[in-house]
């Protein structure tokens, strides 16, 4: 059976829900921002009662979302119901928002069947009440990942480019290459605090995105070096992921320590034959 909590909190002028969601031996959570009147990603629909408070009380002007991803648009129908107020994503995936949702059952099961909602696209910038924002292709995670970057205050939402500074699994269409460009390229940005949809809030966003792009750049060279001295990727598997996670047999495998190996190996396939 499932058990659902929520954690309601402001800190430094960002308000925040953190919704929870337990199963046996899995713990999955998700956060939901606001700002200067703006709702950062909605939280989950089997949440949809433990958010509800939060999004339906703060006063904003509008929403905007860091990813398609169900743990952050499950609510966002909510939200259209409730207020006449416009939701932002990135285009590649605003036709998407408007279907019904379509992703396996064990993610059905934690957070629930996201119910279709409109949105519009997001530009490369965007006005708060009293603050401008960049709006940052950051992709890796999924193609439409973005991060958001305050200019007036230096708060970067981050979505889920942190999580932790150290990658154990993902899912199966992720890419470990593209996640280490994104975050070198976050890096030349000038930020401070980093708020997190599944780490919270961190005090030193930077460091702890350089600490996670160290460990990524040293991961991919390990896994480079193993295959160049002839071993394959399941032998490489076994060398640098040696633990298995209770996800990988729940979610039939989408979620997989395997796939970091054969993401990084799939970029240098393609390098080479390019």
């Amino acid at each position: 059976m499932l058990k659902k909590s929520v954690e309601y909190g402001e800190i430094n002028g960002v308000s925040f829900a953190n919704g929870t969601v337990s199963f046996n031996a899995i713990t999955l959570n998700v956060y939901s921002y606001m700002v200067d009147g703006v709702l950062i990603d909605t939280g989950a629909k089997s949440l949809k009662k433990q958010f509800a408070p939060f999004l339906l009380s703060k006063n904003y002007d509008q929403v905007v979302i860091t990813h398609h991803h169900e743990d952050h648009t499950g609510c966002a129908a909510l939200i259209e119901k409730d207020r006449n107020i416009p939701i932002y994503i990135h285009e590649m995936s605003v036709n998407d928002c408007r279907k019904p949702s379509d992703y396996p059952l064990y993610r059905k099961l934690f957070w629930g069947k996201r119910d279709p909602f409109k949105a519009k696209p997001l530009s490369t910038s965007f006005s708060s009440r009293t603050a401008k924002w960049d709006v940052i292709e950051t992709p890796g995670h999924a193609k439409d990942h973005v991060a958001f970057l305050n200019r007036n205050t230096g708060q970067l939402f981050s979505g889920d480019l942190f999580v932790q500074p150290r990658t154990k699994v993902i899912l199966r269409n992720e890419s470990i290459p593209q996640i280490i460009a994104s975050i070198e390229h976050v890096l030349t940005l000038d930020f401070g605090e980093m708020y997190c949809c599944h780490a919270g809030f961190v005090k030193n966003g930077k460091k702890a995105l350089e600490q996670k792009r160290e460990y990524l750049l040293e991961l991919k060279q390990k896994v480079l070096d193993l295959y160049q001295n002839g071993m394959n990727p399941s032998q490489i598997h076994q060398i640098v992921m040696k633990r298995k996670y209770p996800i990988t047999k729940l979610s039939f495998g989408e979620w997989d320590s395997m796939h970091i190996i054969t993401s990084i190996l799939n970029e240098s396939k393609q390098m080479i034959s390019n």
